[in-house]
């Protein structure tokens, strides 16, 4: 059983995080079309001595979504999640705990670690946990930590990816299991939808095909190599983060390397502080899961999300008539 806040969904479908990619305006738009909508609180960078800009957005989403909510009561918006990176390198953590904790994050997001505090403090303030994991090892010490779901990151996802199988990650957490589960991994159509939930997950992750879309908070020339390119030209490396992550071919050749001989690097070069000097490989480097090849063409959030509501009843309905 679903918490409420995960039911009543247009579809079942949660919007990943995306580093750089998603902010305010991608996030109501895909509330607004029925999705859970998310962001990372490390998005929302300030300057030095300036007011914390996640207040601001929080402000801003918080506002606009009720207001949507206030002149559509029968079709409200969705409700919306930020995503922590729980790193030891991450030095704001704490700062935007006591943030989403103040503003009552419905959702809360981890990646890169389970914490006791921060579950409790999404559930102090009313909230749900969600904590990402790509095996059943880090599943297991996610639920003991307090995690009240989990999203099974598998092969083909973009970002940091497991390698695993969808078909043997979801089948090892139900196997012990019952609460929310979500599945990333190459998921980009309404089929791709309903074969998460026949196999046992709950909703669907999606994040790749939101890149090409009008709200999006990512350069032109990368939504464009989104449309343009296919799941052969996704690349699977450390060199970049030091976790191993999916990325675009075409981008990685822009920038000077060959995409068939990169080196690797391990988890002590990931660096989640503000104001590293460090320079920031996915400035030019792109993330991208296997599953663009069914994203044709840039096009505003809401219609990307009407497709795929189509394509999911469509789905059922074959399935129905087998």
């Amino acid at each position: 059983m679903l918490p409420p806040i995960l039911q009543n969904l247009r579809i079942p479908v949660v919007a990943s995080p995306m580093f750089i990619v998603s902010g305010p305006d991608l996030v109501i738009a895909q509330c607004k079309a029925g999705i859970v909508g998310s962001f990372p609180a490390l998005n929302a960078r300030e300057k030095d001595g300036e007011a914390p800009l996640l207040e601001v957005w929080l402000t801003r989403i918080t506002e606009e979504l009720d207001r949507h909510n206030q002149a559509n009561p029968d079709r409200p918006a969705a409700p919306f999640a930020v995503n922590q990176i729980v790193h030891r390198s991450n030095a704001r953590l704490e700062r935007d705990i006591e943030i989403c904790h103040r503003h009552k994050v419905p959702i809360w997001i981890t990646s890169l670690g389970a914490r006791v505090e921060v579950n409790q403090a999404a559930h102090d303030c009313g909230g749900i946990a969600l904590h990402d994991v790509i095996n059943n090892t880090f599943a297991k010490k996610a639920i003991q930590k307090g995690a009240d779901g989990l999203i099974a990151v598998a092969a083909g996802a973009g970002g940091h990816a497991g390698p695993q199988s969808p078909f043997a990650l979801i089948q090892e957490i139900r196997e012990w299991f019952d609460g929310p589960l979500l599945l990333s991994g190459a998921i980009a159509t309404g089929r791709a939808v309903l074969a998460a939930q026949v196999m046992g997950a709950d909703l669907a992750y999606i994040g790749s095909p939101f890149i090409a879309t009008e709200e999006a908070n990512a350069d032109e020339a990368y939504k464009r190599m989104i449309v343009e390119a296919g799941a052969m030209d996704i690349v699977t490396s450390s060199l970049f983060t030091g976790v191993s992550g999916n990325y675009l071919a075409p981008s990685i050749r822009k920038a000077g390397l060959d995409p068939d001989n990169l080196a690797g690097a391990d988890a002590s070069s990931m660096n989640f502080g503000q104001g590293s000097s460090k320079p920031k490989a996915w400035s030019t480097i792109w993330g991208a899961g296997q599953g663009i090849g069914a994203v044709k063409a840039v096009e505003p959030a809401a219609a990307r999300i009407d497709r795929l509501a189509a394509e999911y009843a469509a789905a059922k309905a074959a399935v129905a008539a087998m």
